[in-house]
């Protein structure tokens, strides 16, 4: 009895070709489940975490009663925040500074004076200056939360029980004396 015979079959029954497919397949099987590789990237080897600063701002929120969000972040001090539609979970609030709404009125004499915005409208639109704090990675890039980098201009989600919303980092601060932006 020949070992191949004319139509490519080993001992006449099964295709060289059905043999070559299973052993690779229980090669693929016995590399995945038996030598899986490591966890984590290569990039991450020798890199520090230290603590920082992120002020972000937000711009015309919509919200009832704005007074009752800031005591809700003062009572909970945490907020759950999604960076670039990658949530990285809870961050620390350390501040909350609630922005009075001005209008650049101009007066009789050619000179600007900023006052209070009058329009009822305007009531249920807020600017928020948010302080957050946390631990971060300090790549030769900057600092990054999750696997995602924190610059001045990215954009970052929060999310707790009662609110949704976007804003956008204007300072990033690593508290061993660095600042990428004005503190």
């Amino acid at each position: 009895m020949k070992v191949l015979d004319s139509q490519g079959r080993l001992f006449g029954k099964v295709s060289i070709l059905d043999v070559a497919a299973g052993l690779v397949i229980f090669l693929v099987v016995l590399g995945i489940f038996f030598f899986p590789g490591t966890t984590g990237s290569v990039a991450q080897i020798g890199v520090t975490e230290k603590p920082v600063e992120v002020d972000i701002i937000v711009r015309g929120l919509s919200v009832r009663d704005p007074d009752s969000l800031v005591k809700e972040w003062q009572k909970t001090k945490k907020t759950n925040i999604i960076i670039r539609n990658q949530p990285y979970g809870q961050i620390d609030i350390k501040n909350v500074l609630l922005l009075d709404r001005l209008l650049a009125v101009p007066q009789p004499d050619g000179t600007v004076k900023p006052l209070r915005d009058p329009r009822v409208e305007e009531s249920y639109s807020a600017n928020y200056l948010i302080t957050l704090t946390g631990k971060a990675k300090i790549t030769k890039d900057g600092p990054v939360l999750g696997n995602e980098k924190l610059k001045i201009g990215t954009n970052l989600e929060l999310d707790g029980f009662t609110y949704n919303f976007k804003s956008s980092v204007i300072d990033v601060r690593v508290l061993d004396g660095k600042s990428t932006g004005k503190s």
